[in-house]
């Protein structure tokens, strides 16, 4: 069966001046010359995307577009008509997100993150600003600690919500990050807790000892660049510390004490310093 919007294993059957066709079943798809890999025969088998061109055809490419079906992603949009939105994805032919699938209006020149599905009524790839009707609210099969793929996709006053995994959403709160973020980037992070309202909180750190052991190495790496000194202290600001490290001074604190007490660096008034091993 051919999965419109997909990548599909295909045979190629017919070799034309104008491309190839490749099969599944009784079903035939036109592979046009532009995108036929050099030297590709009758029999060879290609992995290819399927999309369906302005006449309503089954086209394959091997042409890799930014998003499949059935997938977020940060597209920038390239026109608006009376039809809706049309959106960059890599392909010769735009994205549409017609207006009824459109949260807000869209401009021209901005990104935006979306889901990209097949319309049942078109049977042809759309995408949509409307997430929540497409993200997973229930069977949330994750565990506290589990490292997740994000995709950041608002702000709030509460801090950034991100789609993990392709499913679910989650937040990162505002006092917990350290580094700088923004809508559309694609990150790494950790699920904080699973609540009993399955809502998701997101961390983009470690937690617990895994994060203290983390903080170390790169303390003591950050002061064999700085002749073995790091100019921080328990009087220093946590504005100070977060600018220079992108952690929390509390993270800091513990840090700092878990090397004290391994007797690898010691504290002076104006900083830490890493002892020297004879």
């Amino acid at each position: 069966m051919i999965n419109v919007g997909q990548y599909n294993e295909l045979e190629v059957v017919k070799q034309l001046d104008f491309g190839i066709y490749l099969r599944d079943g009784d079903t035939e798809i036109l592979m046009p010359t532009k995108w036929v890999p050099k030297d590709t025969k009758i029999g060879d088998t290609l992995n290819v995307f399927i999309f369906r061109d302005s006449d309503d055809r089954l086209i394959a490419t091997t042409v890799e577009p930014y998003a499949t079906a059935n997938t977020f992603a940060f597209l920038e949009a390239k026109q608006v008509n009376q039809i809706g939105a049309f959106l960059d994805w890599g392909m010769d032919k735009d994205l549409l997100v017609p207006f009824r699938e459109q949260s807000h209006r869209i401009e021209p020149g901005k990104s935006y993150v979306v889901f990209v599905f097949v319309d049942e009524e078109t049977n042809r790839l759309t995408a949509s600003t409307k997430l929540n009707r497409y993200i997973e609210n229930n069977n949330i099969e994750l565990q506290d600690g589990d490292i997740v793929d994000l995709l950041i996709y608002s702000e709030t006053d509460l801090g950034f919500n991100a789609i993990i995994n392709n499913l679910y959403s989650g937040l990162i709160y505002k006092n917990e990050i350290y580094e700088a973020i923004r809508v559309g980037d694609k990150i790494k992070g950790y699920v904080k807790h699973v609540r009993e309202d399955n809502k998701i909180d997101l961390s983009l750190q470690k937690s617990g000892f895994e994060l203290v052991d983390d903080i170390k190495w790169r303390l003591i790496n950050l002061m064999k660049q700085n002749a073995g000194f790091l100019p921080l202290t328990d009087n220093s600001s946590p504005e100070e510390i977060k600018s220079k490290l992108q952690i929390s001074k509390k993270a800091f604190k513990k840090a700092i004490g878990a090397l004290y007490r391994e007797r690898l660096v010691k504290i002076t008034d104006k900083g830490v310093e890493l002892i020297k091993k004879e």
